[in-house]
């Protein structure tokens, strides 16, 4: 689908706010340089590491989105919430509760020495693997679990009353759902896992264990080689949109149709086969991910009252932050909902924080202090990264809702705004509360361009943590990492309460 002249004028924003800092990294720098050495191993090993954690990440998801659409129990919208928590961890607050309970002295390594059986290393390709799953297999579960919302009552009940059988319900129903969702799903997670960075330098285990943004680490950080920095970052940038091109043509497909949003019981999922596997799945899911976050909760506690004023102001500065990217990716997403759209938003996440925040530093400088700009800046790359999240969640809905009502809104004259007011943003109402909830607990747990920018009177929450950790106060940093973890989980709830309504219904 074509752009329309407001989708033109976001594109170009986003585009202009992506690319233009890194073109003035280069022009900074003097022009590009050389991809440096090792860039090769760092090439293969960014890529297999992204193409196996969103194929396992997607693959795991389907039985658990399908066990979530299709059962009813005591707690379900609360399990729901939490299994997203993952996403919106910061990463080393995520990385030490994973380590807590996969590390060598983990819960899982004593299970398994207890057994007399071998333990389990957390560090090389299977730990970045096994992090990235965690992190994302809470965002292909409700990317799913959204497809599987969408399909009209009508359709079950029809498929009900002709007496499919479950494979003729997958072939006929489910397959197609997930032919249209998955792949864009998968295509986000593999842009996500590309730019990874603190899980790889953390789980990685070695040289041969570095991807292209630890690459990009090293020669900003260590090199100060922006040339070369800015280059890697546009490699990155191709892999992302070329993942994402792929992604989009696969997702080709028709939704369902329109229908009266009645609520059906899933006759498909009354068998005692399907009772049980649907539970495994369930339970598996909730152990995996609730148990590093039960971990950070148990260390977070006693730190609690430990917690310096400056955690208070900071936590203030996240909420503000937080509010005002959601807004902003909001404005950008909802003109954007469209495939072309969706690929020019996918550069928000392709681009490296580090080039990003470099280049925004190095536009500002000339026309004001960067340090009295560092929330603004910050507010807005968070917007940036969280658009990819906004346009997956909203475009196959958004597509949906202007294939059906379209022709029957130029019928009745509706203007723009009419139309927008009365029939697009109702219809979106579930999507968009998700889309908004993900993008304010992302910007709340965010530790980027604030890094480059932040001084000791405009420091975020996640920033605070690490400098506590930095100066080895660590049951403060724990303290701190909690009320992260509550605030983040409360903005997401509030803005996504319509959408899990919606999920339980």
């Amino acid at each position: 689908m074509a752009l329309r002249p407001v989708a033109i004028i976001a594109a170009l924003a986003v585009a202009g706010l992506t690319l233009g800092p890194v073109a003035a990294v280069l022009v900074f720098a003097g022009g590009g340089a050389g991809l440096g050495p090792g860039f090769g191993q760092a090439l293969r090993f960014t890529l297999v590491q992204a193409t196996l954690s969103a194929a396992l990440s997607v693959l795991f998801a389907i039985p658990v989105a399908r066990a979530l659409a299709r059962r009813r129990f005591a707690g379900r919208g609360l399990l729901i919430a939490l299994l997203g928590a993952p996403f919106i961890l910061p990463v080393i607050v995520a990385v030490l509760g994973l380590i807590a309970v996969f590390g060598q002295q983990g819960l899982v390594n004593d299970a398994l020495r207890a057994l007399g059986l071998p333990g389990f290393s957390i560090y090389g390709l299977h730990g970045v693997v096994l992090a990235h799953v965690f992190f994302n297999l809470p965002l292909a579960t409700r990317l799913i679990l959204q497809g599987w919302l969408a399909i009209p009552a009508e359709r079950l009940r029809l498929a009900a009353s002709l007496g499919l059988s479950p494979g003729a319900m997958v072939r006929t129903i489910e397959a197609p759902m997930l032919a249209r969702i998955a792949p864009g799903a998968f295509a986000v997670i593999f842009v996500i896992c590309l730019s990874s960075f603190a899980v790889a330098l953390t789980l990685g285990g070695g040289p041969r264990a570095t991807t292209i943004e630890l690459a990009i680490y090293q020669a900003v950080r260590f090199d100060f080689d922006l040339g070369r920095a800015a280059v890697l970052s546009v490699v990155q940038l191709g892999l992302a949109l070329a993942a994402g091109l792929v992604a989009l043509q696969l997702s080709r497909g028709e939704g369902f149709g329109i229908g009266l949003d009645r609520v059906v019981t899933r006759w498909d999922g009354a068998g005692a086969a399907a009772r049980i596997s649907d539970g495994v799945w369930i339970v598996l899911a909730a152990l995996f991910l609730l148990a590093p976050l039960a971990s950070v909760v148990v260390r977070g506690l006693p730190g609690l009252p430990l917690m310096p004023v400056e955690v208070w102001r900071a936590a203030t500065h996240s909420v503000t932050v937080a509010l005002g990217s959601t807004v902003l990716c909001l404005i950008w997403a909802l003109p954007l909902a469209t495939r072309a759209g969706e690929v020019v938003g996918l550069a928000g996440i392709a681009l490296s924080p580090l080039v990003l925040g470099t280049g925004l530093f190095v536009i500002v400088r000339p026309f004001a202090n960067p340090f009295d700009l560092a929330l603004v800046v910050t507010a807005l790359v968070n917007a940036l990264v969280a658009l990819p999240f906004a346009l997956r969640i909203l475009r196959p809905e958004a597509e949906a809702v202007r294939a059906d009502f379209a022709r029957l809104s130029h019928a009745l004259g509706l203007t723009p705004w009419a139309w927008t007011r009365l029939v697009f943003l109702p219809r979106l109402r579930r999507p968009l509360g998700f889309a908004a909830g993900l993008t304010a607990a992302l910007s709340m747990g965010d530790l980027g361009v604030i890094a480059l920018f932040a001084d000791p009177d405009r420091t975020t929450l996640p920033l605070a943590v690490y400098r506590l950790m930095g100066s080895y106060r660590m049951e403060a940093a724990a303290g701190a990492a909690l009320l992260l973890l509550a605030l983040s989980l409360a903005l997401f709830w509030l803005f996504d309460r319509g959408g899990r309504v919606n999920a339980e219904a």
